[in-house]
């Protein structure tokens, strides 16, 4: 099995060189940059299996790190913020982070978040060999269609700039159709048991799914919230 490599763009040494030996100790393989030009740039070069960010930077700082990768990288991103404002991590997510950590955190912690957010990409990518198009790669209802494999959703002929997140949420309620899912049941399958955030995400990301996947957003019809229970996606 392939060695992990961790990405870390901080610009504090010691933290940088406790993330290292730690992350090491656990078994991955590290690299780091502790300015936000030279990060960026390590990880376009590199293409690690998980970054860790820190939102304060010289240089350009975490979030617009965070939304420039998103443009044409899909990898799990940990954001490490010293903030603890709620616009701050809501603010991260919806630029494409997949978790964050408030500082001062304990590595154990750090570590399993880590573990978690490997395993989830490890679970939702492609099965498929190289060349093959497995039926279950392209998912199919109505006007909309998720490609898999490219992570791509369009509506009709038309493409969808569907965040990390979003996307993954749509793919749930693909594999859910007509299933009631209860907001508690979502974060965990989407976003992780660990995941440290209440349900008000949920409803944030059901709001930007609508948004773009709705005839009209205000009157959903494709996804129903269930009053008291959660959503159910009817196609």
């Amino acid at each position: 099995m392939a060695i992990a490599t961790i990405a870390i763009i901080e610009d504090e040494q010691s933290l940088v060189e406790a993330l290292e030996y730690n992350l090491q100790r656990a078994g991955y393989r590290t690299i780091a940059a502790k300015e936000g030009f030279a990060g960026l740039e390590m990880v376009r070069r590199e293409r690690p299996d998980l970054l860790i960010l820190d939102l304060m930077l010289p240089g350009i700082d975490g979030l617009e790190i965070c939304r420039q990768l998103r443009k044409d990288m899909h990898l799990p991103i940990l954001i490490l913020t010293a903030r603890d404002e709620e616009v701050d991590k809501i603010l991260g997510l919806e630029l494409g982070a997949d978790d964050y950590l408030t500082k001062p955190f304990s590595m154990r912690e750090l570590i399993a978040r880590v573990h978690a957010l490997l395993r989830r990409s490890a679970m939702s990518a492609p099965a498929s060999p190289a060349g093959e198009a497995g039926p279950a790669q392209i998912l199919q209802s109505g006007d909309l269609t998720i490609d898999l494999t490219r992570r791509e959703v369009l509506r009709g002929n038309r493409s969808l700039p569907l965040k990390t997140k979003e996307f993954d949420l749509l793919v749930y309620f693909f594999r859910h159709r007509g299933h009631v899912l209860s907001r508690q049941q979502i974060l965990e399958q989407v976003w992780g048991w660990d995941f440290v955030g209440g349900s008000r995400t949920v409803d944030v990301h059901v709001h930007w799914l609508r948004s773009k996947i709705e005839p009209d957003p205000a009157h959903p019809t494709r996804i129903v919230t269930v009053r008291g229970a959660g959503y159910r996606f009817e196609g």
